[in-house]
């Protein structure tokens, strides 16, 4: 499908509107707050009985500074993958496929059709907030023979002592995150990067997640996760003034030249986080508060105030005791208690059925965002790690580190001034 001439700009309003889930200020939860918007517009498909709705005619741009996906507002479905590069496949292979799935990403984004055997399951929608968004893991700088040009940033991540990891679901040479505020839209996009995959690459693990529709609020507000928990709340956001620097790798340096392909980028971690959702809903009321450091009906934090008031960590109850207690979650994992360390956390949640336990398989695929995983999510982890409340009610069990570089320029694939420069 095609877009008309009478496009009009989306609401910055109702697009943030749609931010949701994860992570009441912490490093296990989190969700973006505050994102910025991506070139996204209203189109009215041509030879169409009518124009498509506001949540389906929202497009985002493929093509600019930084790839979509990270600061785009959170969407309603999402699918989250690891590619191997298959055996005999080298440098050669690996552009090819960047080269494919990069024409294929800005088709689909656009409200196009694929351009080789496009299977028809999204015919009827526009983009729907489409976004593919591609990185790449430590092992596939050995795969491609570009090793002097793997950044340091990209070093696995030191182990944690609360991670049950399954390394049949975790790291990946090549990660693809697809989301989109249709479901049929976003498995179509999974679909045809899987088909042009081709001989080229093969799965190592998906995973499918979800969030809040837009429009499902009388008004705008921050989503809850599966915990019930008002979840975002403190993110960075564009408007702070050291968002890029926490969030982005400088376009010049510092580092080496061969390292220089990442400026404009920036770093994702995920995990796949499963809450022990039946142990937590055990628990009072008043003690679900207490780990989080939150009320839950509206994210106050415990010292009072609306969700958007700041932690009074030093206010004393009349028991002599910190309001909001030294293991609690938002406390641990706050940017003050940390040197400054942050990270824009971007997850899903996910419901995969029932696990060998009995349990819901449920919880968080946490993704989260920065300039230095290093400065960004280790710190926090680290903290996490030793006492978090938390801890108790959730189970770490994959994780990946991948580089995703700036976004393509008119005529370029992503990742092209790695794999060509």
């Amino acid at each position: 499908m095609t877009e008309s001439n009478t496009d009009i700009e989306i609401s910055r309003r109702r697009l943030l509107g749609t931010v949701g889930a994860a992570g009441a200020t912490g490093l296990a939860l989190g969700a973006t707050g505050g994102a910025l918007v991506q070139s996204a517009i209203a189109a009215t498909p041509s030879g169409g009985t009518g124009s498509l709705s506001a949540v389906g005619a929202a497009r985002v741009a493929f093509h600019g500074e930084r790839q979509a996906g990270i600061t785009t507002p959170l969407q309603a479905k999402g699918h989250v993958l690891a590619f191997d590069l298959a055996p005999g496949a080298g440098r050669k292979e690996a552009a090819a496929l960047m080269r494919r799935w990069s024409e294929t990403a800005r088709r689909l984004m656009a409200g196009e059709t694929a351009a080789t055997a496009d299977t028809g399951i999204a015919l009827d929608a526009g983009p729907c907030s489409l976004t593919v968004t591609f990185g790449f893991g430590h092992s596939f700088f050995e795969r491609t023979g570009l090793t002097a040009r793997r950044p340091a940033a990209l070093d696995p991540l030191p182990d944690f002592s609360s991670d049950r990891l399954d390394p049949q679901r975790s790291n990946g040479d090549l990660w693809v995150q697809i989301g989109a505020d249709d479901g049929l839209v976003a498995f179509h996009a999974l679909r045809a990067i899987q088909k042009d995959a081709g001989d080229a690459a093969r799965v190592r693990w998906q995973m499918d997640g979800f969030n809040r529709s837009p429009g499902a609020t009388a008004s705008p507000m921050t989503s809850r996760n599966l915990m019930g928990q008002v979840d975002g709340t403190n993110n960075p956001k564009p408007s702070e003034a050291d968002f890029e620097k926490r969030i982005f790798v400088p376009a010049a340096g510092p580092g080496p030249a061969e390292h220089a392909w990442m400026g404009g980028g920036s770093y994702a971690v995920v995990r796949r986080i499963r809450m022990l959702l039946d142990e937590w809903d055990k628990q009072s009321l008043a003690q679900q508060e207490q780990v989080i450091g939150r009320n839950k009906a509206t994210g106050a934090p415990l010292t009072g105030g609306s969700e958007t008031t700041a932690l009074d960590l030093d206010k004393i109850g009349p028991d002599g005791k910190a309001v909001i207690p030294a293991n609690a979650h938002a406390r641990i994992s706050a940017p003050a208690q940390n040197g400054g360390a942050a990270m824009l956390r971007r997850p899903f949640s996910f419901h995969d059925g029932t696990a060998e336990d009995g349990a819901p398989d449920a919880g968080l695929l946490f993704i989260c965002w920065q300039a230095d995983p290093l400065r960004g999510f280790v710190p926090v982890q680290r903290k996490l790690d030793r006492g978090d409340a938390l801890s108790a009610f959730i189970r770490h069990e994959s994780s990946g580190l991948y580089a995703v570089p700036p976004g393509p320029r008119d005529g370029e694939y992503v990742g092209q001034r790695l794999l060509e420069g």
